[in-house]
Order: structure tokens, then sequence, then C-alpha cells
């Protein structure tokens, strides 16, 4: 019993650290006009103690149920490597390379990851270390654009496939997925945020339905997408 006490202690701390030393980080999304050069984030150390962190931008692309992260020289991040004292902020501006106007928009994941100390390389015991993710796009001249998206469950030997298609040239944030049967039940398929559809890119995920769920045609897709209530048909091949 004590040795479990100790374990939930230990855990219960681990916890409290990592909340201590969290960045807050705004926006946590940023949105690129065409034809500007640069913009910033914010990070907020909140804690008591100095955070040491690295900041790189890799190219987002997206491939089946894989979002894909290359490096990239497109985009950089000034600085690299941050100092935050407690209680302190750093600015860390993101500067494109080639400030012309692309021809679509474009998908940038920012990567902040937490490192130990530098000067404090005899601690012992566990490091404990975070990565954030901020999502980056790069608008093209004009009007916004929109997502156009199609949806499809396809069923394979592991299961269920929410199969998303966008053929627009904006990429649609999803959330709050429910499937809409023809007796008008819903379905919750996830409570948050599903994920992305990048503009040009299909997307799938993995997703858990009842057994007796009624699947007959019509079938409907209720969700917010961009943070926007919307509703699509579905399509569905039930075969293995």
């Amino acid at each position: 019993m004590r040795r479990m006490a100790l374990g939930v202690a230990l855990s219960l701390a681990a916890v409290l650290a990592v909340h201590a030393s969290s960045l807050q980080i705004s926006p946590v999304m940023v949105d690129l006009p065409a034809g500007q050069a640069a913009t910033g984030i914010s990070l907020r150390n909140p804690g008591d103690q100095p955070l040491f962190g690295q900041v790189r931008v890799f190219r987002w692309d997206q491939s089946g149920d894989d979002d894909v992260l290359e490096p990239t020289e497109e985009v950089v991040a000034s600085p690299p490597l941050i100092r935050i004292p407690a209680q302190g902020e750093q600015l860390v501006r993101l500067i494109r390379q080639q400030p012309g106007n692309a021809a679509g928009e474009r998908s940038y994941r920012v990567l902040v990851d937490e490192i130990p100390n530098p000067e404090n390389n005899t601690a012992s015991g566990v490091t404990i270390r975070l990565r954030y993710s901020v999502p980056v796009f790069v608008e093209p001249p004009g009007q916004p654009g929109t997502p156009q998206l199609t949806w499809h469950l396809q069923r394979d030997a592991q299961g269920w496939l929410l199969r998303v298609s966008n053929r627009g040239n904006r990429r649609g944030q999803l959330s709050s997925v429910q499937l809409v049967t023809a007796d008008g039940r819903a379905h919750p398929i996830n409570q948050g945020l599903l994920g992305y559809a990048l503009a040009g890119r299909t997307r799938q995920w993995r997703v858990a339905l009842k057994e007796d769920i009624d699947l007959q045609a019509p079938l409907k897709i209720r969700a917010n997408i961009n943070a926007q209530p919307a509703e699509a048909g579905l399509s569905i091949d039930p075969r293995q």
C-alpha cells in the first residue's frame, strides 16, 4: 500500500511540475494574409523557474490517416532557441523567406519543445519535456476561400474509417462531429476537435460506431467546420 501511495504521490508531483512549467501560447492558430512577410506568437512562462525551449517550423501535409511534417525554410522562427524567465514572456517572430503570393493556402506547424536547462547537466531523475504544436496558414491572394468537404464512411478489417476530402482552397477544422441516421438520431463520433482536412487533401480517421446503429440511407454528418455549424451528406461502403 505504501508503494502504491508513493507512486500516486510521484505521479501527482509530476503532473504539478508539468502544470507549473507549462507554456501559455497566443494565438493558438495563426492566419498569415497573402503578401504579409511576418507575424508573431507570444510565449508566456507562468511558472516560478526559467523555461528553456526550441522553436521549429515544418511544412504540414496530409496523406491518408497521417499528418506529414517536413522541415522547411519557407517560414522560419526567430529566435529558434528561447529562455523565458519566471513569469516572463517571449515574442517569437515567424518570417516568410519568400513572401510572394502563394497559389493556394499553405499549411505549416510550429513546434515548440520545452528542453532541459543546458546549465543543469548533472540533474538526476526524470526530465519532463513537453511539445506544443501551433498550426499556421498562409493565405492566397483575394478573398478568403472556403472548404468544400465530402464525407465517406468505409469499413475494413479493423473497423470503420471516416474519410473527408477537401476540394476547396481553405482548410477545414472539424470538431463535434455527429453521424445523423435516417430516423433523425444523432450519434456522436467525437466531442472535441477531430482534426483538419487541409485544402486539396484527403484525411481519414478511425471511428467507433455502435454495432446496432442503423446505417440505411440517407445519412448525414453534422459538425462544426471552422467553428461554424454545418451539415452534409454521408456516403457509405459497408464492405470489408
